[in-house]
């Protein structure tokens, strides 16, 4: 089954009475604009989107007959998460994890981010309050800068690129 677009959310489409098959994906895996994955009954999906800054959200339809829907899951992970106690403190703890190209997620109030060890020590270091949570990262924070590599390529992508262009 190859899917280009998402038929809508579950938020603001009714699927009621429909079989639930579920596509878990990662967090990293909503930006991903080609990938093969199988949902949770067996089914083989093909995701090719091809607008530039489309992405997965959670509860996204991908397929939808009279009997059963296909939908997104995220699955959660080990995140860091800071509840900041001022607006300042919010804008100081993003601009410093933005300057480190490090994906960030603001959910409820919190600054979230995929947990690592040495920006929990560094968050607790520089006197912040981290927690670590197992948590699902849904809301991405949308940025005009490429992660790692101020807006340059690196070799890696470029790797990837060219290896996603052979499927």
């Amino acid at each position: 089954m190859i899917i280009q677009q998402t038929i809508g959310n579950t938020k603001t489409h009714s699927i009621e009475g429909l079989e639930i098959d579920l596509l878990e994906i990662e967090w990293f895996e909503t930006t991903k604009r080609i990938q093969r994955k199988r949902t949770n009954s067996g089914v083989e999906i093909a995701i090719k989107f091809i607008q530039e800054g489309q992405r997965l959200n959670q509860d996204d339809i991908l397929y939808q007959d009279d009997k059963k829907a296909v939908v997104v899951n995220i699955k959660p992970c080990e995140a860091i998460v800071m509840t900041p106690s001022s607006l300042l403190e919010m804008g100081t703890i993003c601009y410093e994890i933005g300057n480190k190209h490090l994906p960030l997620f603001i959910q409820n109030d919190q600054i979230m981010m995929p947990f690592e060890m040495p920006m929990f020590r560094w968050l607790e270091a520089s006197g912040y309050k981290p927690e670590k949570q197992e948590i699902k990262l849904l809301h991405l924070l949308k940025s005009n800068v490429a992660p790692h590599g101020h807006g340059n390529s690196s070799l890696f992508t470029k790797i990837l690129n060219m290896a996603s262009s052979n499927d």
